[in-house]
């Protein structure tokens, strides 16, 4: 598959997409759904409901993007113009959703989320599946992915970095907070996206026969492996989703420490942004699946840990989420390696490369994960009777804590424990490039 040498300036430019892409996903999850339930006024549910609407919408976009990307060739290849087109649809619903007006109502909530989500998936799909395009060697797709969730996680300390910097420098409305977060989406998409579009090609891939839904949906069915995977990213989805979507409420109610939530979260990520290189050695000494697993004991070794920090004590928090997001990076750049692994998988069974329908399938587990997190957690929230805004009781509290803490512990255990015994290791794909090797030379022969 490699036609060109992947070198650092290549790869810089690859990855430098990811730095809005995660400028915009984390808001997605963290700040937007508070800032509507509470400042805009629209409550817990309504902004449950319609956060998780707007992520089933994906289980419709995700697919259907996957295959026409595999498609639709251009002579830029067959994903860079999807990309190019992503970027207009992101930057208007980006404005819309980040800087709207007050008394906004769910209607338009809901009506700018969908238009966001699709051009979210266009350009997300798209650009996971270049990359896994980019190499066939095992070790260096998980280097590939690694570096690219190192730009998304620089990505998300930069966003975290302008609200952080603006709480330090007095009060400011939580508007301009989610304003600041919007614009350095609106400015830097374009930019990077120009960056990668121009400096990195796109391997030849072959033609991808047209597939009719029913087969397709047969062919998902038969392969085991694509099932294994799947469950394990919905599984690793649901458990940051529940702590992103809790997040806020978390440390201004239960922590007592409002004016510092920036910077913890801040920290989490910079942990989360010095660990992604330690688990890409690990990956390429232990295999990927068995790295994948480490991380999700870790974090579920290390949660309860959270219990024993006493609400005011902002180092002991800072700390705590230091420790905590030292694995945030792993399992997402794991899984998405694993998975140009399994696109092999297929490509030897059924004779073509479908990328982009296997990360579009990706891309939806990952999403219906934290659509569940939000949809769930929100009206929990109703239900032990707390509420945004207000004094709520002690046992209310104390249950938002228990939520945040303790829900994520078994769906890490069970996704880690999924994953240990993952057939695809190194030696098994090192046998399958191999066969598909001589397969293609004798056609092209």
């Amino acid at each position: 598959m490699n036609q060109f040498k992947l070198t650092w300036p290549t790869i810089l430019a690859y990855i430098a997409p990811a730095i809005p892409i995660s400028a915009l996903g984390l808001p997605l999850v963290v700040y937007l759904p508070p800032f509507y339930a509470e400042e805009m006024g629209l409550g817990l549910s309504l902004v449950g409901t319609i956060f998780m609407m707007a992520r089933f919408w994906d289980v419709f976009t995700d697919p259907v993007v996957g295959v026409i990307s595999d498609h639709v060739t251009t002579k830029l290849g067959r994903r860079r113009h999807w990309i190019i087109l992503s970027v207009p649809i992101l930057m208007i619903s980006v404005y819309q959703v980040f800087l709207p007006e007050i008394g906004v109502g769910g209607e338009y909530l809901l009506f700018w989320m969908l238009v966001l989500y699709l051009g979210y998936t266009l350009l997300v799909i798209c650009h996971m599946s270049w990359g896994a395009e980019l190499s066939s060697d095992y070790h260096e797709r998980a280097s590939i992915q690694g570096w690219r969730e190192f730009a998304l996680v620089f990505g998300m300390l930069s966003v975290l970095a302008l609200p952080a910097l603006l709480e330090q420098l007095g009060e400011v409305t939580p508007q301009i907070k989610m304003a600041s977060m919007g614009w350095f989406v609106v400015i830097f998409l374009p930019i990077t996206v120009a960056i990668a579009v121009y400096f990195v090609k796109e391997n030849p891939s072959q033609f991808a026969p047209p597939l009719k839904w029913k087969k397709t949906l047969k062919m998902i069915l038969k392969n085991r492996l694509l099932q294994w995977i799947l469950l394990a990213d919905l599984l690793s989805g649901i458990a940051p989703g529940i702590a992103g979507s809790l997040y806020i409420f978390y440390i201004d109610y239960a922590m007592k420490l409002s004016n510092w939530s920036s910077v913890l979260l801040l920290l989490y990520f910079v942990a989360g942004f010095l660990g992604i290189p330690m688990w890409i050695k690990l990956s390429h000494k232990f295999g990927k699946h068995q790295t994948f697993s480490l991380a999700m004991f870790y974090t579920a070794l290390i949660l309860p840990l959270l219990l024993l920090i006493k609400p005011g004590s902002w180092w002991l928090c800072g700390i705590g989420n230091i420790i905590y997001g030292l694995s945030s990076g792993a399992p997402a750049f794991l899984l998405r390696a694993i998975m140009a692994d399994i696109t092999d998988y297929d490509n030897l069974e059924n004779g073509s490369q479908r990328t982009g329908l296997y990360y579009s399938l990706l891309a939806m587990t990952n999403k219906i994960g934290y659509a569940l997190a939000v949809g769930i957690t929100y009206p929990m929230l109703d239900w032990i009777g707390f509420i945004p805004g207000k004094n709520n009781t002690e046992s209310a509290i104390l249950g938002l804590k228990y939520m945040f803490i303790l829900m994520p512990i078994p769906l890490a255990i069970f996704a880690g424990l999924l994953m240990v015994k993952f057939p695809l290791n190194s030696e098994k794909h090192k046998e399958i490039r191999q066969l598909i090797d001589e397969r293609d030379s004798l056609i092209n022969n």
